[in-house]
C-alpha cells in the first residue's frame, strides 16, 4: 500500500525523504535549529527543493553550520563562499548568515539556548493544524509576524514572516502536514 504524502513533496525522492523523515518533526537542538534557520534564509525567494539539493554543499561550505565558527568568518572566507558554485551565492544572504550566527549566540546567552527562546513562543509544544488542502496553509501567521519582528529587533537578517513560518513548519513548531498525510499523526 502506497503512503499518502503532502502533495508538495511528491515526485522527487529527495523531497519525499525530507518530508517523510524531517519536515514537521519537533526540533529542540540548537545546532539543527540553526541549520534550518540558515537554509530557510537562503531559500528566501527560491524553491525549497533548490536549497535541499544543495544542502550537503552548504554543510561543507559553512563548517557543518557551526555557528561559533560562522560568527567569526572574515572577508577571505566570505569571498570563498561567494565563489562556491555548490551553494547559493548571494552576498546579502552570506553576510546575513554571519550576522545571524552572532545574534543566535546572543540569544543563547540570554535564554540559555536558542531552543528555549524560539519554543517559548508556543509554550514548548507544537501547534497542530488540520489542513485538508494546500490552499489552506498560510504563508505566514500573526505568530510568525511576532517572531519575525522579535528576531529582527535582536539583529537577525532575512527573517521575514514567511521565512519564519517556513522555519516553524520545518522544525515542527507547527504541524502543517495535511490531515490525510501519513505523517500527520506521527509528528
Amino acid at each position: 500500500m502506497e503512503k499518502h504524502r503532502c502533495h508538495w513533496s511528491e515526485g522527487d525522492t529527495l523531497y519525499e525523504a525530507y518530508h517523510d523523515e524531517e519536515w514537521g518533526v519537533p526540533v529542540y537542538d540548537d545546532d539543527t535549529l540553526f541549520e534550518f534557520l540558515i537554509l530557510e534564509t537562503f531559500q528566501a525567494g527560491l524553491s525549497w527543493i533548490t536549497v535541499l539539493k544543495k544542502r550537503e554543499n552548504f554543510r561543507k561550505a559553512f563548517d557543518k553550520f557551526d555557528y561559533k565558527k560562522i560568527a567569526k568568518y572574515d572577508q577571505k572566507k566570505i569571498d570563498s563562499l561567494l565563489q562556491d558554485a555548490g551553494i547559493i551565492r548571494n552576498k546579502l544572504k552570506v553576510n546575513a548568515t554571519i550576522t545571524n550566527a552572532q545574534a543566535f549566540m546572543k540569544i543563547q546567552e540570554e535564554f540559555g539556548s536558542f531552543s528555549k527562546y524560539i519554543w517559548g513562543f508556543v509554550d514548548g509544544k507544537p501547534i497542530k493544524n488540520a489542513f485538508k488542502t494546500m490552499s489552506e496553509v498560510p504563508a505566514n501567521t500573526p505568530l510568525s509576524d511576532t517572531i519575525s519582528k522579535d528576531l529582527k529587533k535582536r539583529g537577525f537578517k532575512f527573517v521575514g514572516t514567511t521565512v519564519v513560518y517556513a522555519h516553524m513548519q520545518a522544525t515542527g513548531m507547527v504541524n502543517d502536514h495535511m490531515v490525510d498525510c501519513f505523517r500527520y499523526n506521527e509528528v
